[in-house]
């Protein structure tokens, strides 16, 4: 792919370009907490999007995707009419023109292996992958950080209320770690995965999730989080989010809280003790454990947070009949996309067959199965 997409840039532009990868993500615990201001453990992987990205000395934008097989030019930023995959690109524009950054006339080729609608983050590897090559090729000199902020705020303009996860897991990867992130100040902290003689697979249902409009059901699962916090933060000032919230605490205003709301804060105030506790199993290497991990999880998901689909469950049930698939949970935002599993190698072959077969019988659909691996982040390469 990669030498691919420098022949369409050279064939369709010339030869001077630089070249970047910016990986998908997986999350392996931590999911909805992002924007609780909780803890979240994701990783890049080897999947990725590629962008040859070079000058074209005048002020046109010029953009070809290579799985679409499409062209957009932006000769100036007024409202046009795009394919979907543009509107990321005219509001990473817009945004660092508001914020003075001296972007001329680019000239761009990309594509990727990232399998969209399955929860990977493939808009996170484009947008940052973008601002990053340009930062490069412009000499802008953006820190990871701001990159993070601005990919964040082109997904918001589009009308995907994110937290930063995603943009931070693609920028801040590292090879054979997952970290874990505090999304209130931003830390980081690496923890080695020693996967040894297991996988992680992931297992797409063939559902692409939709989370983008503006009154999509995760937004309306944050207006929930949000509503709870209100309402505790006026006895305790103090409290500024769910990640300030225990379950004792959460208990005593059970009565004056909606029981829908209460479902769902308690599965995120559950899930970022979840977090914590795969800290200290991937510190003592106990993979099984790990794996239980991931159900409880995925029970959350499904049950309290009500994220999952049918589909989604059947694939997680069906990994419990299979003696080397230590645990699996709905991974993303949800409503669709793909799960992770943790899967021996010795098993692999037969446990993935037989989900693959049963699942065909069970749905219809032909699930996709993917093996990754933990990579660096966004790269010049």
């Amino acid at each position: 792919m990669i030498s691919q997409i420098q022949k369409i840039f050279s064939s369709k532009f010339s030869d001077q370009s630089i070249l970047i990868k910016s990986p998908g993500r997986i999350n392996l615990i931590g999911e909805h907490t992002d924007y609780n201001n909780g803890f979240v453990m994701p990783a890049a992987i080897d999947n990725a999007m590629y962008f040859a990205i070079g000058k074209n000395g005048n002020s046109i934008l010029d953009i070809y995707s290579f799985n679409y097989e499409e062209s957009i030019v932006f000769k100036k930023l007024e409202k046009l009419a795009t394919p979907s995959w543009g509107s990321y690109f005219k509001a990473i524009l817009e945004i660092l023109k508001e914020k003075g950054f001296p972007i001329q006339g680019v000239q761009c080729v990309f594509g990727g292996n990232i399998p969209i609608g399955a929860g990977l983050s493939s808009s996170a590897a484009l947008c940052c992958g973008f601002i990053f090559g340009l930062s490069e090729l412009f000499n802008l000199k953006i820190k990871r950080e701001e990159i993070a902020k601005i990919g964040q705020a082109a997904e918001h303009r589009i009308g995907l209320n994110c937290g930063l996860m995603d943009q931070y897991a693609v920028l801040f990867g590292k090879k054979d770690h997952v970290f874990c992130l505090d999304c209130e100040n931003l830390e980081i902290k690496y923890i080695p995965f020693k996967l040894e003689n297991h996988t992680l697979v992931l297992i797409n249902s063939n559902i692409e999730h939709q989370l983008a409009s503006a009154d999509s059901e995760y937004n309306v699962r944050r207006a929930s989080c949000e509503k709870v916090v209100e309402l505790i933060s006026k006895d305790f000032p103090k409290i500024k989010s769910l990640r300030d919230i225990d379950a004792p605490l959460l208990e005593k205003y059970k009565n004056e809280i909606q029981p829908i709301d209460f479902q769902r804060v308690s599965y995120v105030v559950k899930e970022n003790g979840r977090v914590h506790q795969v800290i200290d199993l991937l510190e003592k290497n106990d993979l099984e454990e790990i794996g239980n991990v991931l159900l409880q999880g995925h029970h959350g998901l499904s049950k309290e947070y009500e994220v999952s689909l049918p589909e989604l469950d059947i694939l997680v049930d069906l990994t419990k009949k299979e003696a080397g698939v230590l645990g699996a949970r709905l991974m993303g935002g949800g409503f669709g996309g793909a799960t992770i599993n943790l899967v021996a190698n010795e098993n692999k072959p037969a446990a993935l067959a037989n989900i693959k077969q049963q699942y065909f019988e069970m749905t219809g659909l032909e699930c996709k199965m993917h093996e990754v691996n933990i990579e660096d982040g966004v790269k010049r390469i």
